[in-house]
């Protein structure tokens, strides 16, 4: 037996998703929110979903003002608490005493758009500046021609991405416009032994190395070193004919730490230098350097750092300068998304994703493309915060934080996909239906629909009526009731809710008129559907939620608009 308990349970739940879904409550939600309060009811699930069922027939048969009435009657408040401010608050910096200023550096490759990865260094070197009141620098490191080719467009794609964050940075560095200074610390690392020009075939330089064997470019006086460093720069030594290698420890356990490469020769044009330059600095050179110059005085950064890190303190110690503080993360995983720029570059170019702002990618261009808000994104990287450990995040719980911050917002309207024509026969006086904008905001106000004898001809979602068959009754949302004469004719026959609540009915969404709306979803496919003209009075782009499908962004894009799914 159902306690009458329960049975309030239920109601409450039933009322509460009707109002706040325009009238209409659907029964996985509401069952949904009744097991997460009642775990145990699930031994009896099928008795109380026949309860609930049958509740739902009743509060849907009533208008939106009966349900606000019966939901006071019964003691059931209406008005949302406020949620409070979910606060992360993040681990000290280590040592930040110790500095006058705290600096700190977000440095992208500009060879893709930034991804979620990415942002999580953006947002946490932001967030550090901002609770420090230190100075965040952006500094675009471009320095790979041919191994990681920059993309034009990167630059400024890349600026956009950390606006629409809400990252601010106080200086702007690209390193390809410093090469003079890389080749200064280049030549003062010669002169002081710290490095050397290694001319040795890479095959056969691994093999001394990996035999912690010096090879015998290593002692070479540093007259013949600055020949040969001449002579990288000048072409007459060829491309793959030299690199600069840092002298290192070499019984180092690592052995990728040993005389690791800081200079090689790269040809290849760049889309900002042009062939202006032949001699490029490697990351950890350029890096390093940098990190010094500009004063930075924590990083942040992935564990898969950590080999740059040992390997960029030789370079400190020979100009006897103070390493900054280090704190290494884990590494960020996304279920089911594929967070490599190297890949998706490559999906781009072989067709198989559309470009950077393709639905199916973890791009900050793609997120905000399908209607992702940025409070979002930064919630999440600090909730996930600078653990070592790995974290893995489903979307799941990226829709959770965004749909909780969408909700109280945004404004619904009626969508219809794949529609179908309904001629309802019958009508001898006109129809009003009113669906709020916004169940929990009045003052948003409605859209009226209205029907009669002369505007007989409505819309209706397809997946609904093709499982309708001819002969049966089914009401239409907040208007009456109907039975089917065929896939395409209904006739009037009441607006009884009674005979509804009796018949258990279905009840379907639809729309008088609308105009042409294409849904790009979140897998790359297509919905087509029509939506209310209403939305055309509102400033796009903007999120809306459409009734019983989801929430959508929507574009105005050549006289049309265009939707970009963002989750249900």
């Amino acid at each position: 037996m159902i306690s009458d308990e329960i049975l309030l349970l239920i109601k409450k739940h039933v009322i509460m998703n009707a109002i706040k879904y325009g009238g209409k409550a659907e029964f996985k939600a509401v069952m949904g929110k009744i097991l997460s309060e009642k775990p145990e009811l699930k031994s009896m699930i099928q008795e109380v979903s026949k309860i609930t069922q049958s509740i739902i027939s009743e509060i849907n048969s009533m208008s939106l003002l009966e349900q606000q009435n019966l939901a006071k009657s019964l003691g059931i408040s209406l008005t949302k608490e406020k949620p409070k401010k979910e606060e992360h608050v993040l681990p000290p910096l280590p040592n930040a005493n110790k500095y006058e200023k705290i600096r700190v550096r977000f440095a992208p490759n500009p060879d893709f758009a930034i991804h979620l990865g990415n942002a999580r260094a953006a947002i946490l070197n932001d967030e550090y500046a901002k609770i420090y009141h230190g100075i965040f620098i952006l500094r675009f490191e471009d320095t790979s021609p041919s191994v990681k080719p920059p993309m034009l467009e990167a630059y400024d794609a890349i600026r956009e991405d950390l606006k629409w964050l809400g990252v601010n940075w106080h200086e702007e560095y690209i390193q390809s416009e410093r090469l003079p200074i890389y080749y200064d610390y280049a030549e003062k690392l010669l002169e002081i032994g710290g490095a050397y020009i290694c001319t040795c075939p890479p095959e056969e330089f691994r093999k001394l190395v990996n035999s912690s064997k010096p090879c015998p470019c290593r002692d070479l006086p540093i007259e013949k070193q600055l020949k040969r460093w001449e002579g990288m720069m000048d072409g007459s030594i060829k491309k793959g004919g030299a690199v600069m290698r840092i002298k290192t420890d070499l019984n180092h356990p690592n052995p990728a730490i040993r005389e690791w490469p800081a200079m090689r020769i790269d040809t290849k044009p760049h889309p900002l230098q042009g062939q202006k330059y032949r001699v490029w600095p490697l990351y950890n050179f350029a890096c390093g350097i940098d990190d010094h110059l500009m004063g930075i005085t924590h990083i942040l950064r992935g564990k898969e750092h950590e080999v740059n890190t040992q390997r960029q303190i030789y370079l400190y110690k020979y100009f006897k300068w103070e390493y900054p503080e280090v704190i290494h993360y884990g590494r960020l995983k996304i279920e089911g998304t594929i967070l490599s720029k190297s890949k998706m570059r490559q999906g781009i170019e072989m067709g198989l994703f559309k470009d950077w702002e393709d639905p199916r990618l973890g791009t900050i261009a793609a997120l905000r493309r399908r209607g992702f808000l940025p409070e979002t994104i930064r919630r999440l990287i600090l909730e996930v915060g600078v653990k070592p450990s790995e974290a893995t995040i489903s979307w799941d719980n990226i829709e959770a934080i965004n749909r909780k911050l969408l909700d109280p917002i945004t404004k619904r309207f009626v969508f219809i996909p794949n529609p179908i024509k309904l001629e309802i026969q019958g009508l001898t006086k006109e129809f009003e239906a009113r669906i709020p904008l916004h169940p929990d905001r009045p003052e948003l106000g409605n859209v009226t629909y209205k029907v009669g004898p002369s505007n007989n001809t409505i819309f209706v979602p397809l997946r609904d009526i093709s499982g309708i068959k001819v002969g049966t009754i089914f009401r239409l949302m907040n208007l009456f009731n109907v039975e089917l004469l065929s896939p395409s004719i209904c006739v009037y026959i009441g607006e009884s809710i009674e005979e509804i609540r009796r018949i258990n009915a279905p009840i379907i969404q639809w729309l008088p008129y609308g105009i042409e709306l294409s849904i790009v979803m979140h897998d790359g496919s297509t919905i087509d559907g029509i939506v209310d003209r209403n939305i055309l009075n509102e400033n796009l782009p903007n999120v809306f939620q459409f009734y019983r499908f989801g929430f959508v962004k929507i574009y105005k894009e050549d006289g049309k608009i265009k939707g970009y799914y963002t989750h249900d």
